[in-house]
Formats: C-alpha cells, sequence, structure tokens
C-alpha cells in the first residue's frame, strides 16, 4: 500500500512505507516528550506508539498537577488504511519542522484533559548508540534512539482550569525511538522470557543554558554496566561539537517504602576522562504505567483493541496504595545543579529485584 512518505527520494527497502523490513510482532515505533515548568506545578508526558505487525497505533496523556492528582486520557485505532497518520482519537501530531519544531494536540473529551502545544528544539538531537540484545539465540532488542532538550508554548485544560506554557519557563525533553522492544508492552505468550535477579535502568536528557546532557544506562545487580550510552551537547549555532559518554557513574537515594528516587547525582565520564557531575532534585512526576507502560488498568501498548478505544481517569498521588499500584516507570522533572550552574530536565530511574548497593536484596 502506498503512503504519502513513498513520494520523498529516501526508500531505504525494495518495499513501500506502510510496513517493515521485519516481522515481529514486538516492532514498534514511538515518540514521548515530557513538559513540565520549574517550580514543580505541573508535569505532562505524552506520547504515541505504532505498532505495524499489530496494526495498531496508540497514544496517552499523563498529567500531574501540584504533585497530588494525575490526569490520564488513552486512546488506540487500528492502524490501517490511515498508516501516515499520526492521529489517535482526539490525539494530534505534526512534525512543522523536522528535528527542531512539533505541534501536538489532545482536543475536549469527556475526560477533561486537553491541550495545544508547540515544542521548540534549541539543540541538537542527541543518537543513542544502538541497542541490540540476545536471549537463548532469539534478538530481543534491536533499537534506535535520539533525545532533544527545548521549550514549549501553548496550554493545557483540566478539571477547568487552564495552564499556559511559555518558552521562558516550561522546559520540554522529548525521544523518538524504533526498532526490536519486547519489554513494556503486550507480552509474548508461551515463550521464556528474560527475568533478571535485578538491576538498574536510568535514563536523563537535560538542558542548561548554554548546553545539555543525556545518558542511557543499564547495569546488572553486580555492577556491571551491559549499556552507558550518552553525551554532552551545546545549542544550535554553537561551534563545538557534541562529546560522547563512555561510562556514567550514579549515586541515588531512594524512598524506603518504594522505589523512587528522592535525590540522586550522576558523573558523565568521556573519552578524555573528562568528568561533568550533575546532581538531580525532584520536582514533580508522571507514572507512566497509567499511560500504558507494562500495563494498567486494561490498558497496555501495542493491545489490540479494535477500530476505536478510548478511556481515561484521575489518580491520587497522595494516596499511599494509589502510588504504589502505579509507580514503577516515573518521568521526574527534576531541578539541576553542575558547579553553579542551574537547570532543568527529566529523569526516568527504575530498580528492580536485587541490588545490593541500593539496599535491595530481591523482589
Amino acid at each position: 500500500m502506498l503512503t504519502k512518505y513513498d513520494e520523498f527520494l529516501c526508500h531505504q527497502t525494495t518495499t513501500t512505507f506502510d510496513h517493515v523490513n521485519t516481522s515481529a510482532r514486538e516492532y514498534t515505533e514511538r515518540v514521548i516528550a515530557h513538559w513540565h515548568d520549574n517550580a514543580g506545578k505541573y508535569h505532562l508526558s505524552h506520547g504515541f506508539g505504532i505498532y505495524p505487525n499489530r496494526n495498531v497505533i496508540d497514544a496517552f496523556a499523563c498529567l500531574t498537577v501540584d504533585g497530588k492528582t494525575q490526569y490520564n486520557v488513552r486512546a488506540s485505532r487500528e492502524l490501517r488504511t490511515l498508516r501516515d497518520e499520526v492521529k489517535v482519537g482526539p490525539f494530534s501530531y505534526d512534525i512543522l519542522e523536522p528535528m527542531k519544531r512539533v505541534r501536538t494536540g489532545l482536543e475536549d473529551n469527556k475526560y477533561g484533559l486537553s491541550y495545544d502545544l508547540e515544542f521548540e528544539g534549541t539543540m541538537p538531537c542527541h543518537e543513542e548508540d544502538q541497542q541490540w540484545r540476545r536471549f537463548k539465540g532469539r534478538v530481543i532488542e534491536d533499537s534506535d534512539r535520539y533525545n532533544q532538550v527545548g521549550r514549549g508554548a501553548g496550554w493545557i485544560k483540566y478539571d477547568g482550569d487552564t495552564i499556559k506554557l511559555d518558552k521562558g519557563t516550561c522546559y520540554v525533553e522529548r525521544d523518538h525511538s524504533w526498532g526490536i522492544r519486547r519489554a513494556g508492552g503486550v507480552p509474548e505468550q508461551m515463550v521464556e522470557i528474560d527475568i533478571p535477579e535485578g538491576g538498574l535502568y536510568s535514563w536523563a536528557v537535560m538542558q542548561f543554558k548554554d548546553w545539555g546532557a543525556c545518558y542511557h544506562i543499564r547495569e546488572e545487580w553486580n555492577g556491571e554496566q551491559t549499556l552507558s550510552s550518552g553525551g554532552i551537547f551545546f545549542p544550535y549555532g554553537v561551534p563545538k561539537k557534541e562529546i560522547r559518554t563512555v561510562k556514567v557513574e550514579h549515586d541515588f537515594k531512594l524512598q524506603p517504602d518504594i522505589r523512587k528516587m528522592i535525590t540522586g547525582n550522576v558523573t558523565l565520564v568521556a573519552a578524555d576522562e573528562a568528568k561533568t557531575e550533575i546532581s538531580f532534585k525532584p520536582l514533580s512526576y508522571a507514572c507512566l504505567k497509567a499511560g500504558g507502560y507494562f500495563g494498567y488498568r486494561g490498558f497496555v501498548h501495542g493491545q489490540w483493541f479494535g477500530g476505536d478505544w478510548m478511556d481515561g481517569f484521575n489518580l491520587d498521588l497522595t494516596d499511599k496504595d494509589v502510588l504504589r499500584d502505579v509507580s514503577f516507570l516515573d518521568d521526574t522533572s527534576c531541578e539541576l545543579h553542575c558547579g553553579n550552574e542551574v537547570g532543568y530536565g527529566v529523569l526516568e530511574l527504575v530498580v528492580t529485584g536485587k541490588f545490593p548497593r541500593y539496599g535491595y536484596h530481591g523482589y
């Protein structure tokens, strides 16, 4: 089937853009962005996922206000024949300028959350190291990702209230990934899955006035890092090359009753052994399980719901039982410090199973 993308001179396989060059059901293409202020008033995480071999496209939005209430809307539809439209029910996504400007919207709906937002990148995208992993003969991960920092403008409405976003105080971090990924979405049936004894995953995208940084690490319970990707980059027009990192050192303090960060410090180590130390102070967060990561209340990424499906609900994050149930992969907006410099960004941190360094000895 031809799509509008087939008009462009950018084919890489001898087929059309309506499908991908693998039949893996877990092939996923996803965009996600995090919008937040520098005071902890609001944090919005939203995204889209396309699953060409499941014939599904879905979307979600999770807004936390004052660290108390999280508003959630999720939607899904059949991907074809509208293969080249990033629109799911009231959700929309439009690329205004590739690698620079994106507009995203959530129209009025019965769940009380809507928005019209425009992102503008302030620094070039950073491409992570390719992620590839095999488990007992099967490729379980083969994906690529880029990250970008920028500012946002527009409005968010929730329960009759309106938040106006301006580029002076609204910080945005986003990523775009594609490939085979078997974690977080619909679980595979009747196959052996890889359940590690324990480990740490952390991803962060950060922006300061004159530079930005990001990292992605995965670490086994014994301290071995199986992935350590990252870089330091600079604003558009600044004649400096990106600095790739070769190692990321970390020191996080977690809440005693739930594995959420209280404070954190990371050190980005470059090839010439130069070190950049950054500390994290949490401001607000969104619990992405409610948006479909790993599944929550009957919705998980890539699941077939038929032609058109949508739901929504609110969560009281001050209720410890609710938070304990929904918190796992959380995106936390943070105030950052590097020497005398202050910046802002988003952090993901998951510690599972045993991880003796942080005091955990099992699931």
